[in-house]
């Protein structure tokens, strides 16, 4: 039997010429003006936001992939701001793409514009371990969702959802899940549960990655300023944009390895589709979470799990780091790395914040789990479908005491 997986594709388009530049260009700006025209006039379906983005100079994929989205900003997703910037959005009808060995990029993407007869062809550069999927969704084996095309800096990527069968892994009759917090301060922390109990958790730490971005930060906007070369700065933009990517590759490799060691895992993770709207912490701390690519590093965990035969579920990220996984009840952290329980009730007191919070992700995907008890945040089901059971029942008390002090996974 199969089932059915969903993968993002990433491919960088070929240095277009000054022609095809400005029409990309153009094409996103009218796509953004579009979209918060749409936002700030508070359109909640797909008819009003019709109403709004007809007028706008965009291609059809454009205009039905905003009616789309905009509705589910605010009811679904409860976006109090819009990002500046926010990449443009394509229904599947705007993947059209060709193959041929005899270029020097094989694949092309058939660039959708508004009117008739204007689209334009641009190579594109593939990522060549994701080559396969590229010709099954030329051969029709694999389909096509949502496109996003975004610039950045000199340079412009484009992100193809793909659906395509894979082999079925079978739920074991007694799996751990082993649930994954991503973030800054630690940049992967691992927990598996075993009848509710954390169990020899594993932390690897973000001060690399946070030091090279803001390392980076500092060196371009210097070179910038005293007008660099543009190779110059293209140049060690690449220098850190592959240290980071390091750091993802050896961090999703570690996570695995990290799962392998434990009977029939199956490794847990946060949706973090629409992250970026959600998060309301001012624009300075929106700027700080968005700089590190969450969902990259997600992506990579997801790509190695595959590989190894360990299945991956998703669950709703709503308050994992407020919730004592212990007792299911809203708790504070106080620092950074502590979280409290404030209920006299519960064993837990003071527990290191980052395995709470990977522990509460494990535990949602278990089938008997209380979700969201205290606050109906949103839909918990995990992203293949499955139904679960979110009914606030008493949990046992654990077989044994799960206090975790911070000393013993200091930095």
């Amino acid at each position: 039997m199969s089932e059915t997986v969903t993968k993002t594709l990433q491919a960088t388009l070929a240095t277009p010429t000054t022609g095809k530049e400005q029409r990309l260009q153009r094409l996103l700006d009218t796509y953004r003006d579009a979209l918060h025209d749409a936002f700030d006039n508070r359109a909640d379906t797909m008819s009003a936001v019709n109403d709004i983005v007809t007028p706008y100079d965009l291609p059809y994929q454009a205009k039905d992939a905003l009616k789309s989205y905009v509705p589910k900003l605010r009811d679904t997703y409860n976006a109090k701001e819009m990002d500046d910037e926010h990449p443009l959005r394509l229904v599947n009808r705007a993947a059209t793409f060709d193959y041929s060995d005899e270029r020097d990029y094989g694949f092309v993407w058939q660039v959708p514009q508004p009117g008739r007869g204007t689209n334009f062809w641009i190579p594109l550069r593939i990522n060549p371990e994701h080559e396969s999927l590229w010709f099954d969704l030329l051969n029709n084996d694999a389909e096509a969702g949502e496109l996003q095309l975004q610039r950045h800096r000199t340079s412009w990527e484009l992100h193809v959802t793909v659906e395509y069968p894979v082999e079925e892994l079978t739920d074991a009759d007694d799996p751990t899940y082993i649930g994954f917090d991503v973030g800054e301060s630690a940049l992967i922390t691992g927990c598996a549960l075993k009848r509710d109990v954390p169990r020899k958790p594993m932390l690897v730490y973000g001060s690399r990655a946070r030091h090279l971005r803001k390392e980076m930060h500092t060196t371009l906007k210097r070179l910038q300023e005293r007008d660099a070369a543009e190779w110059r700065i293209d140049e060690r933009f690449d220098h850190y944009q592959n240290a980071l990517t390091d750091i993802v590759e050896k961090a999703s490799r570690k996570a695995v390895e990290y799962a392998q060691q434990f009977d029939d895992p199956v490794i847990v993770l946060e949706d973090l589709s629409y992250i970026r709207e959600s998060l309301d912490y001012g624009k300075w701390m929106n700027r700080r979470l968005h700089s590190w690519a969450f969902a990259r590093l997600q992506g990579r965990i997801e790509d190695k799990a595959t590989e190894a035969e360990i299945r991956v579920e998703y669950v709703n990220a709503a308050y994992t780091s407020q919730t004592c996984h212990a007792c299911n009840r809203l708790g504070r952290r106080d620092e950074q790395a502590e979280f409290a329980c404030p209920h006299d009730d519960c064993h837990v007191s003071k527990f290191q914040a980052d395995i709470n919070a990977a522990a509460n992700i494990a535990s949602r995907v278990n089938p008997w789990g209380e979700s969201l008890p205290w606050k109906p945040a949103g839909d918990d089901t995990p992203q293949d479908g499955s139904g679960r059971d979110t009914a606030t029942v008493h949990r046992a008390p654990s077989e044994q005491s799960s206090q975790m002090k911070l000393t013993a996974y200091s930095d």
